[in-house]
């Protein structure tokens, strides 16, 4: 079995790699996120400061340092490209989806594994952060890890899933903190607890094992904190951990909100495609968890998938990526279901749920297709409704392909594979076809290509209360000044207009093309070099300042 599960882990790889690798580079990063943590990268390999975080010049500690350190040796490697910032995300998809298939090869069968890591990979929200230069695919990796290898060494008694489970919890809070501890306990404690309550037999980690585990844990995390508290002093982890990560869960940053239901229409939009057959899978799991003997993986994977969803329910920040950590159970729910479909040949439920996903793919397009001539899209949008069309029509024919093949006994297996294929096709439309298609409703890359052709020695860049500022630092050689609007009072003197438009000889400044009139150049001369969309950059030279 052990030969086998190193096969399907394999496979795994390889099914997610098809779904993240083709097209990872296209298009440029993507702001807020994408290019804040590109821009932390790259100055690293300025500053040479592999300890103190920087952004746009200045000390950062909002996250810890794991994704940047990746990222950095990428760009070293393979050149500041996107395709570089974003390979330590697919990587570690990649390697979530072959230690899926090999912990369910391990305690089920090859079929059902090779089921999860396909239901894993070709999800929309697995998929998507595993295209994108953040530090959550890294996150959702360790935590799979923690939580499989714990399930395995309190399963069979392995020390070395013990201690695997123990140096993924380090790496993952080296990659964004304390929820890499305080999700896997939960998960695993609560699992254990219903475990023990109906005398399930359970191999628990001696008291040297858990010192052993607390101490690898230390080890890796460690050497970093000290490091970051003697180069910026302890308030500098005190802001970190408790500001960004406990201050995340207590209350609301960066104006990240939204109500406790939030999570629903999360999980039903991130698990697409397979969402539809979520509901059978889970149903089924929990009437097999209490038969004797059996059951485990269920177990595990129910309490993986609710712990999460009501974990950060009750955070008062939330953003929708926070949840992928969780996609492995449900991946896991839907495989067992659909294996058991296979071996008891019952697919009369099956087809039922199985018919909703065309169905569901139908009427969405006839809404867009309702959409866009009801609103008379312009030219500009125009490819991107065809792309649009395109990806309804292959999610719809691989989901009736999906729903033919469970009619035929014989090949019912080949149902899963058939959506999953489907699913990275459409992805791989939307990496090289509509995603460089967007390129021109992204204002930023493009004046700031302009900048950077334009620029001479001395000349100071700023943007004026328009979005996409981390990309224009990303996007141009740092340090990019963060200006008020004409008519706002100056949050301090760095932020004021008139400081900036008078501090050099050449002032490139992209600002919002609808407050062009009337606005000061308080004596220089102002040109306007490019428009894109709704922003505009300007360039002051000429005489000082009046």
């Amino acid at each position: 079995m052990d030969s086998a599960s190193w096969r399907i882990a394999l496979g795994g790889a390889l099914i997610a790699a098809l779904a993240t690798l083709p097209g990872l580079g296209a298009g440029t990063l993507w702001d807020n996120s994408e290019t804040t943590y590109g821009e932390v990268a790259r100055e690293i390999l300025l500053s040479h400061d592999w300890v103190v975080m920087h952004l746009n010049g200045d000390p950062w500690f909002v996250q810890p340092p794991l994704y940047f350190w990746l990222a950095a040796l990428a760009a070293k490697a393979f050149g500041l490209t996107e395709f570089a910032l974003r390979l330590p995300s697919a990587l570690a998809t990649i390697a979530a989806a072959a230690v899926v298939g090999y912990a369910v090869a391990a305690v089920s069968n090859v079929r059902a594994a090779l089921f999860a890591s396909v239901v894993l990979s070709t999800a929309l929200m697995q998929a998507v952060i595993g295209r994108l230069a953040i530090m959550d695919a890294l996150l959702d990796c360790a935590v799979t890890v923690a939580i499989l290898a714990w399930f395995a060494a309190i399963g069979s008694g392995s020390r070395r899933a013990w201690y695997a489970g123990w140096a993924a919890l380090g790496l993952g809070t080296l990659a964004k903190g304390l929820v890499a501890v305080a999700v896997p306990l939960l998960v695993i404690g609560l699992w254990a607890a219903w475990q023990s309550r109906d005398g399930r037999r359970m191999r628990a980690p001696h008291l040297v094992d858990w010192l052993g585990g607390v101490a690898l844990f230390v080890a890796i995390v460690l050497p970093w904190c000290s490091a970051l508290a003697h180069a910026a002093g302890v308030g500098a982890l005190g802001e970190l951990a408790v500001h960004y990560t406990f201050g995340r869960y207590v209350g609301t940053i960066e104006n990240q909100s939204g109500p406790f239901w939030y999570y629903v229409p999360v999980l039903i939009l991130g698990f697409f495609p397979w969402f539809a057959f979520l509901v059978p899978a889970t149903l089924a799991a929990w009437r097999e968890a209490p038969a004797d003997g059996e059951g485990d993986l269920e177990r595990l994977a129910l309490v993986w998938m609710i712990v999460p969803l009501v974990f950060f329910s009750l955070a008062k920040t939330k953003l929708p990526n926070y949840l992928a950590l969780e996609l492995p159970a449900p991946a896991i729910l839907v495989a067992l279901w659909f294996d058991s479909v296979v071996e008891r040949r019952d697919r009369r439920a099956a087809l039922w749920w199985s018919a909703l996903v065309p169905l569901t793919i139908g009427l969405l397009a006839l809404a867009v297709a309702v959409f866009s001539r009801a609103n008379r899209l312009s030219a500009d949008v125009a490819p991107l409704q065809i792309d649009l069309e395109a990806l309804g029509v292959v999610m719809f024919v691989g989901s009736a392909a999906c729903f033919g093949l469970l009619r035929v006994r014989s090949a019912a297996w080949l149902a899963p594979f058939a959506l999953g294929a489907t699913s990275i096709v459409s992805m791989l439309i939307v990496a090289l076809v509509a995603e460089p298609a967007v390129e021109r409703f992204k204002p930023i890359p493009q004046l700031a290509a302009i900048i950077e052709r334009e620029r001479r020695p001395g000349d100071l860049v700023g943007i004026q209360s328009a979005s996409g500022g981390q990309g224009l630092t990303f996007y141009t050689r740092p340090v990019v000044a963060h200006l008020d609007g004409p008519t706002e009072v100056p949050r301090s003197p760095a932020s004021d207009p008139k400081r900036a438009v008078c501090s050099a000889a050449r002032v490139f400044i992209v600002t919002k093309s609808d407050w062009a009139h009337p606005y000061p150049t308080y004596g220089r001369n102002r040109r306007t070099l490019a428009r894109s969309n709704n922003d505009v950059l300007y360039l002051y030279d000429g005489p000082p300042c009046t």
